[in-house]
């Protein structure tokens, strides 16, 4: 289990299956540093309860009763932009997760997937990053945004390298910290450096350049 270093998170989990539901609350109430605050079975639900009791994350799935995850999604971020979204789901299509993200999800993880992945994904959230499961990574790279050419990654220092290749296999920042054997601080300083010399907004743009370049 990886060590939890971020402050405490509220969650709100929309998901319609009752096992899952059931497997993911009890999954997340064993670390104190997680609530969860409620559970929603369908879409409309879902919206609802994340603007009356305004979660920190919800983790959301796409197919869902009623309303779908991706337009509970859009929902929820046009009226509470600052709610972070984890889509935890089975769907794993281009058209999908390209809806998905544009809907404003912060995370994108695939179910099966194990806890502690879930968990990164809910910390990057935390932390205003973008999360994509290395799983679906590659299914994407070709619908974002147009990357700075390869060449950028020289102006990296060899710990920003390494820095970068674990962000690609999907670590947050405390666990890259947990690996190199660094503080959090240090990692995050790694991470901004690593956007401003590639000219990218986030993690998952660091992550495309770092795949066309063939680093990883």
């Amino acid at each position: 289990m990886i060590a939890l270093d971020f402050p405490p998170v509220r969650i709100l989990i929309v998901e319609d299956d009752p096992l899952m539901q059931l497997g993911l609350e009890q999954s997340l109430q064993e670390h104190e540093q997680i609530t969860i605050v409620g559970l929603a079975e369908d879409g409309y639900l879902g919206v609802s309860m994340a603007l009356d009791l305004k979660p920190d994350v919800v983790v959301m799935d796409i197919g869902l009763p009623r309303l779908d995850g991706i337009a509970a999604t859009q929902q929820i971020k046009k009226a509470a932009p600052e709610i972070r979204v984890v889509m935890l789901t089975s769907h794993t299509t281009e058209t999908e997760i390209i809806a998905a993200l544009s809907s404003g999800a912060d995370a994108y993880c695939i179910k099966g997937t194990s806890i502690d992945r879930l968990i990164a994904a809910i910390a990057a959230a935390q932390e205003g990053a973008t999360y994509l499961d290395p799983q679906i990574a590659r299914k994407v790279i070709e619908h974002l945004k147009p990357p700075v050419v390869p060449g950028n990654l020289g102006q990296l220092s060899q710990r920003e390298l390494e820095v970068l290749k674990l962000m690609v296999e999907g670590m947050s920042n405390p666990e890259i910290a947990t690996k190199l054997y660094l503080s959090p601080n240090t990692i995050k300083t790694h991470v901004r450096g690593i956007m401003n010399k590639l000219a990218v907004d986030d993690r998952v743009q660091a992550a495309v350049v770092a795949l066309r370049a063939g680093l990883v």
